[in-house]
Order: C-alpha cells, then sequence, then structure tokens
C-alpha cells in the first residue's frame, strides 16, 4: 500500500432495486483496501450498459417478464430480490456498480508484485477468481461485488489485465462488457466466414459484435431501426435489415449460419426461421422481452444449437485485450459524462437516441 491514498472517495451507491432515486452520489465512501491477491485501481472512466439498469431496476427477477425498457427510469412495481442478479443471489446493498472499468493501479495486496503499480488496466468483467474458477460460475463486476462507479475500485489481480496501447482511457471504459459479451458469443458459436445475424446492431453489445464478426471474415448482416442503418454499415456491416421488418422476408428461410441475439421477443421464432439446417444460435440478451414461443420442431428437424452465453473463459477477455492492443477494432463512443451526472447518462442511454457508448469519467481523487 501507499501512505499517498486517501481514506474516502466520491462513489456512487446504489441503495436498493428501483428507479433512477435509488442511485445515490456520495463524497464519502471509504477507499477499499486490496486483499492479498487484488489490486486496487485509481478509476479514470466507466462505460455504462444495459446490465447496470437491468440490475438496478431487477430485471433479471424470473417474476419480471417485460423488456427491458419498460421499467428503465422507474423500476417496476415489485421485484422478487431473492433471484435479482447475474448469479441468482440476492445482491448486497448498498452496492457501486460499474461493469466497465479503466484504470491504474494505485496500490496491490500482499501477494502481487509492486511493480505492477502504474499500470494501466482493464478488469474483466465476468469475475472467475472469488468462485474458485468454478465452470459456469462467475461474479459480475460492479454486482456481485464493487465496481468502476468510483474513484477507486478493487479487483482481482489475475483478472485484471495491463493494456498498451494509444487509446484515451474513454475509449478503453467502452470495452470491458459489450465487447467481451459479443466476443463471447461469437466464441462460443465458433463463428468463422461464414454469414451471422446480428440482432439489436445500434446497441453496444450489437455493435460490438458487427465489428468483432468483422474481424473474423464474417458476412455480417445486422438488424436494426432505419434511423441508425447508415451509422452500423459504417461500422462494417455487409447488410442492414430494418427491425420492423420479418426477417424472414428480408433474408429468406435457411439464409444464415448464426444468429447473434441481443433482442428476443416477439420475433424470436423467425431467428430460428432464418438459419440453416445445422446453424447456431447465440444469445446474451432479451431486451425486447424475456419470454420466446419455440416450437420443438424447428430445432430438431433442422438440427439447430441454441446457446446461451455468460460465462466467458479465460481466453475470452485475454483475446479482446490483444484485439485492442492490435488496433483490430475501435469502439464508437456517442458521449462523456462526469460521475456526478450518472442519472443523466442512465437517461440518456434508456432514450437509445445516440448510436455508440456512454462513458463516465471520475473526478480526480485527492492526495
Amino acid at each position: 500500500m501507499t501512505s499517498a491514498l486517501p481514506r474516502t472517495m466520491h462513489a456512487v451507491r446504489l441503495n436498493g432495486h428501483g428507479g433512477l432515486e435509488q442511485l445515490e452520489y456520495r463524497t464519502d465512501v471509504t477507499v477499499p483496501r486490496p486483499g492479498p491477491d487484488e489490486v486496487l485501481i485509481r478509476v479514470s472512466a466507466a462505460g455504462v450498459n444495459n446490465t447496470d439498469i437491468n440490475t438496478r431496476i431487477g430485471w433479471y427477477s424470473k417474476s419480471i417478464n417485460q423488456d427491458t425498457g419498460t421499467g428503465g427510469a422507474s423500476g417496476f412495481d415489485s421485484v422478487d430480490e431473492a433471484d435479482a442478479s447475474w448469479s441468482g443471489q440476492p445482491i448486497e446493498f448498498p452496492r457501486i456498480q460499474g461493469a466497465d472499468c479503466c484504470g491504474y493501479i494505485a496500490a496491490v495486496g500482499s501477494d502481487v508484485d509492486p511493480a505492477r503499480v502504474g499500470e494501466r488496466v482493464l478488469v474483466r468483467n465476468m469475475l472467475r477468481s472469488y468462485v474458485d474458477y468454478r465452470p459456469y460460475e462467475c461474479w459480475t463486476f460492479g454486482s456481485e461485488c464493487d465496481g468502476g462507479f468510483a474513484q477507486f475500485a478493487v479487483a482481482p489481480a489475475r483478472e485484471t489485465h495491463a493494456v498498451v496501447c494509444d487509446w484515451s482511457d474513454v475509449e478503453l471504459a467502452a470495452v470491458p462488457c459489450a465487447y467481451s459479451t459479443a466476443e463471447n458469443m461469437l466464441h462460443r458459436a465458433q463463428l468463422g466466414t461464414e454469414t451471422v445475424l446480428v440482432t439489436g446492431a445500434s446497441g453496444g453489445v450489437g455493435a460490438a459484435a458487427v465489428q468483432l464478426a468483422k474481424r473474423r471474415g464474417a458476412t455480417v448482416l445486422a438488424l436494426c431501426s432505419a434511423t441508425k442503418a447508415d451509422d452500423v454499415r459504417a461500422l462494417g456491416a455487409d447488410q442492414v435489415v430494418d427491425r420492423d421488418t420479418d426477417p424472414v422476408t428480408a433474408l429468406g428461410e435457411g439464409s444464415v449460419d448464426v444468429v447473434v441475439d441481443l433482442v428476443a421477443g416477439e420475433q424470436w421464432p423467425a431467428f430460428l426461421e432464418v438459419l440453416r439446417r445445422g446453424g447456431r444460435y447465440a444469445t446474451a440478451g432479451a431486451i425486447g422481452g424475456p419470454l420466446a414461443q419455440l416450437d420443438l420442431r424447428t430445432l430438431y428437424l433442422k438440427d439447430l444449437t441454441l446457446l446461451g452465453c455468460t460465462f466467458q473463459e479465460d481466453e475470452v477477455f485475454a483475446n479482446l485485450v490483444s484485439y485492442v492492443e492490435a488496433d483490430q477494432f475501435r469502439p464508437q463512443v456517442a458521449k462523456v459524462f462526469p460521475l456526478t451526472e450518472i442519472v443523466a447518462a442512465q437517461e440518456e442511454f434508456l432514450s437509445k437516441k445516440r448510436m455508440g457508448k456512454l462513458v463516465l469519467t471520475m473526478p480526480e481523487a485527492e492526495h
């Protein structure tokens, strides 16, 4: 540790499930101290993601069957807190959210090399250290443990990755959650030089999936609103389909090798119809609604593979960092807010008016 660290910090606390009023900006939160295998990060910037909203409103609970936008600002009338988190366990409040974290190592635990102090880092948002690296278990940074909406954050040393590149801190803060989610879906679906349909392609994860699929040499078909079609084409999409159009009519039955879906909702059956025989469907979100009707005959007669994608193998985030360092993509940042304006940032996020990531910057920490 170092004596230059302050005892208190600015942070946003989530005090419970509900609306935007549950976000409380504080200037007197105790600076955390790293455990033996942890590092303390002086946070520079943190991206805004759907999971911040979903965790706040308790959308992960099976008691909620509406789309994510319905309760985004005000929350839901009732939430079963017993399963309203990524892990299916109750969240401990108050919680500092923020799945994305870009910053600089300020101090290290007793079992971590002191030479790491000063490294510019990204934190893997799906943490395995806290569950002893058991398969298909993980903690989400900013959900099961405190995250990046603060001047300082603690993270496991081996899941805090040094990044050497010429990107800004704001650009790096746009990467962890959205891009690792997208890369994980492509990794699990084993996407190659094939045809892939990306739904919700103008959102954070969808836009990342378009870019990362093009990096793999795929032909990318993107589903989004007509108003954002040009922006999605600029990311590399080969064809853009209006989200209000029937995908089967627009693309044809059996025309796609892989579907990467962030939307679900009423349109979901069509996503299986456009898959070829032996095709793969991967999902990591359901912003259009979590409940879908499945005709099992479509599933088994077409020999389809359905993939739910949350847990990430170690190589997913490590590969993503290598893509960043090789400058193989660049995130689009739409707007930057100071941490004090987190409510305005989430309101902007919920409006879905902007294409690109929204990022929060932290105030300078006192010494």
